[in-house]
């Protein structure tokens, strides 16, 4: 389903569309470390990071679950989690059709 994904762009994202497709969004536990993978359409400026921060901030009992599809309605930045750093993300594969 095309969202509009306002509240998860960085403030200093250029251009006015934020509607993007995620396809897939899974969080696994692989030893000792949290693998977030999401794959879709499209991402904006810090889009994953702002996600990856958010379900970090459910996984600590910050957020509620269900509290997810209000944060993406709102269109508010500042409902959604934090930012992540970059380092420890990686960019695994890009298809192009």
């Amino acid at each position: 389903r095309r969202t509009r994904f306002k509240a998860f762009k960085s403030s200093g994202t250029s251009g006015k569309n934020s509607v993007r497709t995620i396809y897939k969004a899974e969080v696994r536990k692989e030893g000792d470390n949290i693998i977030i993978e999401l794959t879709g359409n499209g991402f904006l400026y810090n889009m994953v990071r702002i996600i990856s921060g958010t379900l970090l901030d459910v996984g600590l009992g910050k957020i509620k679950p269900e509290k997810i599809p209000e944060i993406i309605e709102s269109k508010d930045r500042q409902r959604a989690g934090r930012t992540l750093p970059a380092h420890g993300l990686y960019l695994v594969q890009v298809v192009y059709n």
